[in-house]
C-alpha cells in the first residue's frame, strides 16, 4: 500500500456558516458527507472557538479550519492554524484526524501541507505545535519534522502542554 502524501489531500475552508450549522448538529451544511466526528462535544467546542475568532475579525477565517479530504469527497479530518501569525511571526498548527481514518498518514500529510503553507506566507518565521506530552500519535507525526521543544504551557481546554518550534521556511 502506498503511503498517503499531501498531495492525496484536498483542503476545503470551513466558512462561518459551516461551522455554526455544525454547533447545530448539521453535517449537511458542508455540502460534502460529514460524519459524527465533526459534531462531538470537542469539535463543537472548537467551532464555537473558531467562531468568536471570526466575529473578531473576519479577515481570520482563512487561517482556522480547513476540511481535509481524499479520494474525492471523503472527509478525513481538518486542519489549520489557530489564528493568523502572532507579532513574532508564530503561527500555530492544528490538525485532527476522523478516529475511524487514522493510522494511515492523513495527520502526517496534513502537516507537510501546513509546513507548505506557512512557508509561503511572508508573515510567518515559526511555526508551533503544541501536544499533550501523553499524546504519543501527535509526538510521532511531528517527528522528523525539525520541531525542537522549547517549553511547556497550562492550556484550559487541553491542559499541560509541550511547545515545539521549527522555522517556517
Amino acid at each position: 500500500m502506498r503511503a498517503v502524501t499531501a498531495d492525496d489531500l484536498r483542503f476545503v475552508e470551513l466558512d462561518g456558516r459551516v461551522m455554526a450549522a455544525l454547533l447545530d448538529g448539521d453535517l449537511t451544511a458542508a455540502g460534502i458527507g460529514l460524519t459524527d466526528y465533526f459534531v462531538t462535544d470537542r469539535a463543537r467546542w472548537l467551532w464555537r472557538y473558531r467562531l468568536g475568532q471570526i466575529a473578531v475579525d473576519p479577515g481570520h477565517a482563512r487561517w482556522l479550519a480547513r476540511l481535509a479530504l481524499v479520494d474525492g469527497d471523503a472527509v478525513v479530518g481538518h486542519a489549520g492554524f489557530h489564528g493568523p501569525p502572532d507579532e513574532e511571526g508564530v503561527a500555530e498548527i492544528g490538525y485532527s484526524v476522523d478516529p475511524a481514518f487514522r493510522r494511515r498518514g492523513y495527520a502526517r500529510a496534513a502537516l507537510v501541507e501546513l509546513l507548505r503553507r506557512a512557508a509561503a506566507e511572508p508573515g510567518v518565521r515559526t511555526v508551533r505545535a503544541t501536544i499533550g506530552p501523553d499524546n504519543e500519535a501527535s509526538l510521532a507525526t511531528i517527528a522528523g519534522f525539525g520541531f525542537v521543544e522549547v517549553g511547556e504551557q497550562w492550556d484550559e481546554e487541553d491542559g499541560r502542554e509541550l511547545i515545539f518550534e521549527r522555522p517556517a521556511a
